[in-house]
């Protein structure tokens, strides 16, 4: 459709005047009680919102299409655009319709990007919702991450040869819903191809000038107390800096305020926190299940037991930063000791963490003004529970919980100020009055007794004028076009005193006011319009109050969410009996009777085995084989994870351990073929591994799963042979390697620090059971015909493997005849027979004397399980 802007209706020519400055947004253009779409815009949103596409008259020979939805329910549209990519100018009228000549004025008052959304109601309240800022040169670069819905903005930078790849790698790891960039990160094209094909997010790019010194001291200056200081540390972390002034510029630019609940930025550098790659962090499962991307089934899913939102999203950020400050770890460990012994004081936090709201989201909608009285009745409610909960907090002696202690502001007075003001159950909105308590302003007091005794106070005017004036037939009565009067008929015209003033003569008698009667009027015809107004300048009042002590608030908000998971971390221990880990840097890792903190709580019918770990300075490398499915991974990823939670802080699961502090986990563990990233198994393998190679240290720890598998037998075994040889001999690094290349376990007494490792496995015939125990020994044996037999491969094709294993093991070559014995030698039998004859003939074999109780239980748990298919 061609439009001629000349010809174009006045209101129209303004929405295009405004529309042409948000050329990449959906423009709700505010009319009335809708926002508005037109054109574009309106087609677009009809499809993607499923909203009927209407016409409107603009001035043109065709109507404009246009779409609309209802303002006080746009929160829920606009939710639905931005998870589908737009972004969402919002423009709103600026001036009274009543008292505007002419067109209303409208201005876009926010930009509502991926990045910059803020929706309480639509965020998942456990998750951060980062916008990330990236900024690169030739020699580094940096990255800022920013969570405008709870004010949590924390930056880093990197400046090895591999810069790309830890910047890439952070950004997935936090996994944001919006990326900004400078220009020249855009020339690196594998970097950004990177990004975009792990993570599902918005990206732009951003005018270089906010990435330069004068852009940052524009936005930064007199904004942070560490900037003032110091200029922000452009001499410590230059790239970081700039990726901050680029970040917070643009949410000044699309929130069109600053906000004020952004008081602090937190500079980290990779050495402050045990460093976990994409790789790691998604073959462990931290937050998040592989397969299906949910929450249940990973370690977040296992260990949260946070009551307060603010507590679920800190949970997350220390799963995906451990210290490595030795200090703080026990500092934590301590905590959460304290917090399991004293089991009454913990169950009373408990019971008012659960009370508390998410004050930083609450927070924010304030700085935004996007706030209602309903939110502040939150946050009072919220309040109400700091005192409580400081005072149960002064009878811990831990020096973090006292730390915390005395740094706690239970906000008293502001909990006094919005107790004082807003009423219990405010309304929805905050235009229609009923949120302001009395007592607040004197004149909304008149006002409100002024309308619940209209009647009264009249029928008082009404009694005092006829006992003034001794008129006896008088009356106060009231039509639209004179309002109040009163009435006096012609008999008693003679007694009408001089302070009425006549103001309409009728056939039988006049009708007056007086100026207390003018000053009732004006309060009653204006009463609930001039209530509405009071309240709402009451409102703004105590909302300014809140916003100004914004920083006050944030800062108690982050000691609720670090007591919130402490708390957690002594829930969890007790529930599922985990232990206290010691902490060294004496390069030793011992685990007695470690377990897999998801695996142990998914397990429905059988008991989980638990296993030792022993890694030290001299026995550092374990080579461990067995067969599939036996549980080489789950050990391994135990470790791992046993590792990492002991430097979050947190107990672990475990009946002792004594954990040296790790700079970086890495894992190679499983790979699947890529073909749309145009890489075969093997070659995603080879990579994972000389990424391994290149940036593991000794004191890291290596998970490896298979290495080499992916390729023919001998290319596998020596790349398998030659990795081993490299971390042992260059890196020295702990590491755990799970592999079927049997001929690996002749590495223990070749190489410093190798020893091998196999699961236990009991064989009775050709049956054989999965003891899920670790113990020292290689095996070589991989029972993999075995294992084809428990996946339930056809009982002929298992004869056939078994012949030709054994003719392979002579030395000789198999027959390539399948031997199938005819109908006469071997009837066919029901399948529950088979299964019948087959439990029979395994109880047969069953030598009690010697199982183990957990094997015992194990076995009885799998003949009931395949009894229950006869």
């Amino acid at each position: 459709m061609e439009i001629d802007n000349s010809k174009l209706s006045p209101m129209m020519q303004q929405y295009f005047e405004i529309k042409k400055q948000y050329p990449d947004t959906l423009l709700f253009f505010r009319l009335g009680d809708f926002y508005e779409m037109f054109f574009e815009d309106a087609v677009t949103a009809s499809r993607e919102l499923e909203i009927t596409l209407t016409g409107r008259d603009c001035g043109q020979a065709e109507r404009a299409p246009m779409c609309g939805v209802p303002y006080h329910s746009a929160e829920t549209y606009i939710t639905r655009l931005i998870k589908k990519g737009y972004k969402v100018a919002i423009c709103e009228q600026i001036t009274d319709p009543k008292e505007s000549k002419g067109i209303v004025q409208r201005a876009v008052v926010r930009i509502v990007t991926p990045g910059t959304f803020s929706d309480i109601n639509s965020l998942d309240e456990k998750s951060n919702n980062y916008l990330a800022s990236v900024y690169t040169t030739d020699n580094g670069g940096g990255v800022t991450f920013a969570d405008i819905s709870t004010g949590d903005v924390f930056s880093t930078q990197f400046t090895e040869k591999n810069y790309l790849q830890l910047l890439s790698g952070e950004i997935i790891k936090y996994a944001p819903a919006e990326v900004i960039f400078n220009s020249r990160s855009c020339l690196e094209k594998n970097f950004i191809k990177t990004i975009k094909e792990r993570i599902n997010a918005n990206f732009e790019i951003i005018d270089d000038e906010f990435y330069s010194f004068s852009g940052i001291d524009k936005i930064l200056d007199g904004r942070f107390k560490v900037w003032n200081e110091r200029k922000g540390g452009l001499i410590e972390m230059p790239y970081s800096c700039y990726s901050l002034g680029a970040a917070l510029y643009y949410i000044d630019k699309t929130q069109k305020i600053e906000l004020a609940h952004i008081t602090e930025v937190s500079y980290y550098d990779k050495d402050t926190y045990l460093q976990i790659d994409d790789t790691a962090k998604r073959n462990l499962e931290l937050t998040e299940t592989m397969r299906d991307k949910k929450r249940n089934g990973s370690l977040f899913g296992a260990i949260d037991d946070t009551c307060t939102p603010m507590g679920g999203r800190l949970l997350k950020r220390f799963i995906c930063q451990p210290l490595m400050n030795i200090v703080e770890i026990e500092r934590r460990l301590d905590s959460v000791e304290e917090l399991t012994k004293k089991i009454m004081e913990r169950d009373s936090l408990i019971s008012l963490l659960k009370n508390i709201k998410d004050i930083e989201r609450l927070l924010s909608k304030i700085s935004l003004k996007t706030v209602n009285a309903r939110d502040l009745v939150s946050l009072r409610e919220s309040f109400k529970e700091l005192m409580p909960l400081k005072q149960i907090l002064s009878g811990f002696s831990a020096p973090l919980l006292k730390s915390l202690y005395s740094e706690f502001d239970p906000l008293d007075d502001i909990y006094s100020k919005i107790d004082m003001t807003v009423t219990d159950e405010p309304p929805f909105t905050i235009r229609e009055g009923g949120m302001i308590k009395s007592g607040c302003n004197d004149e909304l007091d008149d006002l409100k007794e002024t309308v619940a005794n209209s009647k009264k106070i009249l029928l008082d005017i009404e009694t005092r004028e006829k006992e003034k004036t001794g008129i006896k037939m008088m009356k106060i009565g009231f039509n639209k076009i004179f309002g109040y009067y009163i009435e006096v008929t012609k008999s008693n015209l003679d007694q009408v005193p001089d302070y009425f003033i006549r103001k309409q003569t009728l056939a039988n008698g006049e009708r007056y006011i007086t100026e207390e009667l003018k000053e009732v009027e004006y309060k009653l015809l204006n009463a609930n319009d001039r209530i509405c107004d009071i309240e709402y300048e009451e409102f703004c009042k105590l909302r300014e109050f809140v916003f100004d002590n914004s920083k006050r608030i944030k800062e108690t908000a982050d000691i609720v969410a670090y007591i919130d998971v402490l708390v957690s971390f002594s829930i969890t221990a007790l529930k599922y009996n985990y232990c206290k880990p010691k902490i060294n840097r004496d390069g030793i890792m011992e685990i007695d009777e470690g377990r897999h903190p998801v695996v142990e709580q998914t397990l429905k019918n059988s008991v989980f085995v638990p296993n030792d770990t022993s890694l030290t300075k001299d026995i550092s490398y374990a080579v461990i084989t067995g067969p599939n499915m036996a549980g080489k991974s789950t050990y391994m990823r135990q470790v791992a994870l046993i590792s990492l939670m002991a430097q979050m802080g947190s107990f672990v699961p475990a009946k002792y351990a004594n954990l040296c502090i790790v700079d970086k986990i890495f894992t190679r563990v499983g790979a699947s073929d890529d073909l749309a990233m145009g890489q075969s198994t093997f070659m995603v393998e080879m990579s994972e591994v000389a990424y391994i190679l290149k940036n593991a240290t000794k004191e890291s720890l290596i998970i490896l799963d298979e290495i080499g598998r992916g390729t023919s037998t001998y290319d596998g075994l020596s790349i398998a042979w030659a990795v081993c040889d490299y971390i042992t001999e260059k890196i020295k690094a702990k590491t755990l390697f799970a592999t079927h290349y049997h001929e690996l376990t002749k590495l223990e007494g070749m190489l410093p620090g190798v020893k091998n490792y196999s699961v236990a496995v009991k064989k009775r015939g050709d049956d054989i059971t999965f003891l899920r125990r670790i113990v020292e020994g290689g095996t070589d044996d991989s029972y993999g015909v075995e294992v084809a037999k428990l996946a339930g491969v056809p009982q002929a094709v298992i004869k056939k493997a078994h012949s030709i294993l054994n003719e392979l093991e002579k030395g000789g070559q198999p027959n390539s005849e399948v031997e199938v014995q005819s109908k006469k030698e071997e009837p066919q039998l029901g399948f529950g027979s088979i299964l019948a004859d087959e439990i029979v003939s395994d109880l047969k074999k069953l030598d009690i004397t010697t199982l183990t109780p957990i094997e015992a239980m194990n076995i009885l748990n799998d003949y009931i399980k395949r009894s229950k298919e006869i």
